[in-house]
């Protein structure tokens, strides 16, 4: 067995255990009992969790979704609340974000192809929706790209968009209709394509096909799944230690 060391753990562990990282957080997150062991909890798992991802860039660009909930989340319950306690809709909003920031930070490290080998030979679950997951997660992957020769044809053929913003907006549905268009016309030469390679037999009876890669269980996973469960006890743990200093 190889040595776990913690820093930049992340790029060591498999699909699995960062899904159920996720969710152990989810846990952990929603049954938070107060602000201030919540916030010292929350603080602590973020600084834990750029150093399980070592040297690896996370883009931060994608944090926003989470932040956007989290403000939301606070803000709703601060305007809806009667009487309005900005504690109180803090702590609805840091409940939400425990387990949306780390979801969406350990979500960048799943392997579409990784996920696709465990879901099968590990979770046993039927090779065809394995493989049609997989399929679409990949092509995820290069929507931005779609999106970026999309806007250069446009730009090209003076179609750019002016510094009108009704001309934004306009221009930003039309792109989002074309990429529409696009990523249905890919997902139909994939399927043509999965079946003349002969996917279609996995619906046959008796059949089962062989997996590109083996998928262990190693200890890194082990170690992430510990660690996961420690910070969703942890704010509890910060609650009874603090009222066991008191008394």
């Amino acid at each position: 067995m190889r040595d776990v060391n913690p820093f930049g753990l992340l790029t060591r562990v498999g699909p699995l255990s960062l899904l159920g990282g996720s969710f152990i957080l989810m846990a952990g997150g929603l049954s938070m009992p107060a602000l201030v062991p919540g916030a010292l909890s929350f603080a602590l798992l973020l600084l834990t969790l750029v150093a399980l991802a070592g040297r690896s860039r996370i883009g931060w660009l994608r944090l926003l979704p989470g932040i956007l909930a989290f403000a939301s989340v606070t803000w709703s319950n601060w305007l809806l609340a009667d009487p309005r306690d900005l504690s109180v809709a803090a702590v609805a909003g840091l409940r939400v974000a425990y387990f949306v920031i780390p979801g969406i930070i350990l979500a960048a490290f799943i392997d579409p192809s990784a996920l696709g080998d465990q879901l099968g030979q590990r979770l046993r679950i039927p090779a065809r929706p394995v493989l049609a997951a997989v399929a679409g997660l990949n092509r995820l992957d290069t929507l931005a790209q779609d999106w970026d020769e999309i806007s250069r044809a446009r730009r090209i053929r003076g179609l750019g968009p002016g510094p009108n913003p009704v001309a934004q907006a306009r221009h930003l549905v039309s792109m989002t209709f074309a990429l529409l268009v696009q990523a249905l016309r890919q997902a139909e030469r994939m399927s043509v394509a999965m079946e003349a390679r002969g996917y279609g037999r996995l619906a046959r009876p008796g059949y089962r096909r062989t997996w590109a890669g083996p998928a262990p269980w190693l200890r890194a996973d082990t170690t992430l799944i510990v660690i996961c469960v420690a910070f969703a006890a942890l704010p509890w743990i910060v609650v009874l230690a603090w009222g066991w200093i008191l008394t």
